[in-house]
């Protein structure tokens, strides 16, 4: 049953190659009569077998040592990298990964509000939302971030999810990014969207005064639903970003929103570590992030004994679309993030000391997935990576070598079908109950192969699960099928990501894809038509993954099905995540052990044993 936290045991699996077999020699019947419906008998009684006759008998003995000598050889051959250590072998992939990145990228480049760059590879978009934040409630500068998906709202919840996501991504394997020549690509969009969320924060100007979090889970823009007086809206209204005209509300939250605060905490400084070169904005960055988690933290100690409101409880119309399930998980990962991005172990002892609590806390439905709602599975990654690289001791183990037991048990729930059904085509259904079973499989597919290349650099190649055992080769196994999945091993042939194949999605569910970039106004009942049209659309969305095919591998291509052919911001974060986690490495890449791409020792720059 999805969610379970218990790993059943699984059967292990053992495949053998088929042994051929070599008929006996024809010598050795010589003295035998064989009834063959032969009317005559052979004077060549030894050389006489099916009609065959061999009159050189040194040639044939050659004959025979030399087929025997090349079916050693191509059965060596054959065996041979079976028998390499792990450390030494690469997993080649079929698909083109640097292409498959380069596009999974460049859709947040079309999803960009603000003011539009001129060098986009995007010929569709230009400059919208340039009043954000100048509504009737509030004034404030809000321009800029990222439309959250089809829509034309902004998200601050899922938004912060996605920096932190893409974050990790080049904390881990920035060699690779750059060694495709994406890595100044990734990092535009990870300050597009960092330079947003250091407006979302206003702290209090008097101590009387509450910080305000302008949130966009909370929200910038509306999707109202009175149906008695329709007034247009970003849900209602089929409408280019660059042509609104409706009013975009704000909905604003305080610190006691800890949830969506401890998100944006792990956001900046995910961020930081990752523009650690560019010292002034890293340790702005790591600021703002600080002033946050400080009053977050206040907030806690001072409502830990009360019910304690989470972003839903200010959230207003942003909870239809992205409703949190707790905050505790939230801290805890701004936590541990604060403490990659400072070194200061008041972040970590806080971290440690509540992630039990967290993973109380966790829903059954959550269990094992990795999303904007839910951080604990890749909190016990990231805690797993501290223990086996970083081992800081005493008072840490506990916490630690829980975090290693949940990861390995995660693992196992990945590459157990007892944990998490499958579609007949192989992809996991991680929350069949939600849709859109691709953003959760492509960040399972991230963490398993994350941790298989730590497994690989500490040269463990396997590992228990209650009664059974697992190889690197069958998480490895694992991780690749779920992004050969998306990218069109399945039973459709269909590539879920747009552009890549030639076979993908044509109808998506996206404003600015759906009407054409033409120099022309069009109105909410104009766009209409659009939304409507049996036509493809005009733009393509480049690098957009869909929701994704039901739990049958079944998939409508039709724009009025979201939960179909909508894609959204956070799910292309774990799409970028698992690409680079499975591009190959760079080839001048120098080590003494492996060669992963992995950068291991970065995040710990500022992790000492003494601080």
């Amino acid at each position: 049953m999805a969610g379970s936290s218990n790993s059943a045991p699984v059967s292990s699996i053992h495949t053998s190659s088929e042994t051929g077999r070599l008929l006996p020699s024809a010598t050795k019947c010589n003295s035998k009569e064989i009834d063959l419906d032969v009317s005559l008998p052979s004077p060549y009684s030894k050389s006489y077998v099916f009609e065959l006759v061999i009159t050189d008998k040194t040639h044939y003995r050659r004959f025979l040592y030399i087929s025997l000598t090349l079916a050693f050889v191509v059965l060596a051959l054959g065996l041979v990298p079976h028998f390499l250590p792990q450390n030494n072998r690469h997993h080649g992939h079929s698909k083109n990964l640097t292409l498959a990145l380069n596009q999974a990228i460049t859709f947040f480049d079309a999803q960009k509000s603000g003011s539009y760059p001129s060098n986009s590879p995007i010929s569709f978009r230009g400059s919208s939302g340039l009043q954000d934040g100048n509504s009737s409630n509030i004034h404030a500068d809000l321009v800029g971030g990222f439309y959250d998906s089809g829509n034309n709202i902004k998200f601050t919840f899922p938004a912060a999810y996605t920096i932190t996501l893409l974050s990790w991504s080049v904390v881990e394997y920035h060699r690779k990014y750059a060694d495709i020549g994406e890595l100044e690509h990734i990092k535009d969009v990870i300050k597009w969207g960092s330079d947003y969320l250091l407006k979302v924060f206003v702290p209090p100007t008097a101590k009387s005064d509450p910080s305000l979090l302008y949130s966009q889970a909370s929200l910038v823009g509306s999707a109202g639903n009175d149906t008695k007086n329709p007034v247009p809206n970003d849900i209602n209204c089929w409408q280019r970003p660059e042509d609104m005209r409706y009013k975009r509300p704000v909905s604003v939250c305080n610190e006691t929103a800890s949830d969506l605060a401890g998100e944006i905490v792990a956001a900046l400084s995910a961020a930081s570590i990752v523009f650690k070169q560019e010292n002034e904005y890293s340790q702005r960055l790591i600021k703002k992030a600080e002033q946050i988690y400080e009053i977050t933290a206040k907030e806690d100690r001072i409502h830990r004994a009360i019910t304690y409101t989470t972003i839903d409880a200010c959230g207003g119309e942003a909870r239809k679309f992205y409703g949190s399930s707790g905050y505790k998980d939230e801290l805890v990962w701004a936590a541990t993030w604060l403490f990659f991005a400072t070194g200061n172990h008041t972040f970590l002892d806080y971290a440690t000391t509540n992630f039990a609590a967290a993973a109380d806390d966790e829903t059954t439905t959550d269990k094992g997935i990795f999303y904007w709602n839910n951080k604990l599975a890749a909190n016990a990654v990231l805690f797993t990576r501290l223990r086996f690289f970083r081992d800081l001791g005493f008072p840490y183990e506990k916490a630690l070598g829980l975090s290693t037991n949940m990861t390995d048990q995660l693992m196992c729930s990945y590459l157990s079908k007892q944990n998490f059904n499958r579609t007949p085509g192989g992809l996991i259904l991680l929350s069949p109950g939600t849709g859109g079973p691709l953003q959760f499989a492509a960040t399972a597919s991230f963490l398993s192969k994350l941790y298989n290349d730590y497994l690989t650099l500490l040269r463990r190649s396997s590992w228990n699960c209650t009664n059974d055992g697992f190889s690197l080769e069958m998480l490895q196994s694992f991780s690749t099928s779920q992004i050969n999945y998306i990218l069109g091993d399945n039973p459709r042939k269909m590539s879920y990501m747009v552009g890549f194949g030639d076979h993908y999605p044509t109808h998506v569910h996206h404003r600015s894809a759906s009407i054409p970039w033409d120099g022309q106004y069009h109105s909410c009942a104009e766009g209409d038509r659009w939304l409507h049209s049996q036509d493809r659309n005009p733009n393509i969305l480049l690098g957009a993954m869909v929701a994704g095919p039901d739990q049958f591998d079944d998939f409508s291509d039709e724009r009025e099905k979201t939960w179909f052919t909508e894609p959204s911001i956070a799910g292309n974060a774990g799409l970028v995540a698992a690409l680079v986690a499975h591009h190959d490495p760079p080839r001048s890449s120098a080590s003494n052990g492996p060669n992963l791409g992995l950068d291991i020792v970065g995040i710990f720059e500022k992790v000492h044993l003494d601080s």
